[in-house]
């Protein structure tokens, strides 16, 4: 019991810091210090150097627990739906628009290295199932895989800009190519795809 608790304190010290970065990197913009994220959780800069290393660190676990519960979501619920052409269409474009208009934290995760089409593809993995009923239905390519939608998300945003958070005109340009083609696409390459900007 005595060893439990420091592991529940430490457990829910790191939600805090985690749930201050996305608060503030959205408030403040992804220039936000180390001390900042420490200042609004009420945890000592120490602290958070000893859970997550450095502000890279608690960037990549705040854009990772922002992509399980705002973006896996939209994947999950897309998984009912009759309609499973449609249902990819409106899952990417909801994501698209959620990571848009966190401008702050999608700005500092693709600084810090943590958005790229791995963490994407492992968020976007529920649409796997909805993908192959549309690919049964006629209603998408069939050479397309899970990791192609999630570099979908990669390239639309890597449009967005201040201006225009929201980049739908790209993002409708990635979407028709997701219509049924006699032209096969290459196969992907070994190589990890670069974060956006690299």
């Amino acid at each position: 019991m005595h060893e439990q608790r420091p592991r529940a304190d430490a457990l829910r010290n790191a939600d805090k810091i985690v749930r201050a970065a996305i608060a503030v990197l959205r408030e403040r913009g992804p220039e936000v210090s180390l001390e900042e994220i420490a200042r609004q959780a009420g945890i000592g800069s120490a602290t958070v150097y000893r859970r997550f290393g450095d502000r890279d660190g608690v960037i990549r676990a705040a854009f990772q627990t922002y992509f399980a519960e705002e973006v896996e979501p939209l994947a999950l619920a897309a998984r009912d739906a009759a309609d499973a052409g449609g249902a990819l269409a409106e899952a990417l474009t909801a994501a698209v628009d959620t990571l848009a208009a966190h401008a702050g934290l999608l700005k500092a995760a693709r600084q810090s290295g943590a958005f790229t089409v791995d963490i994407a593809e492992r968020f976007m993995g529920p649409l796997g199932a909805v993908l192959t009923r549309a690919q049964e239905a006629g209603q998408v390519r069939a050479d397309l895989r899970v990791r192609d939608l999630a570099a979908i998300i990669v390239m639309a945003l890597a449009t967005a800009h201040s201006g225009d958070p929201a980049p739908r005109r790209y993002l409708a340009l990635l979407l028709s190519s997701l219509r049924p083609s006699d032209d096969l696409l290459p196969e992907p390459s070994g190589h990890p795809l670069l974060k956006p900007g690299a």
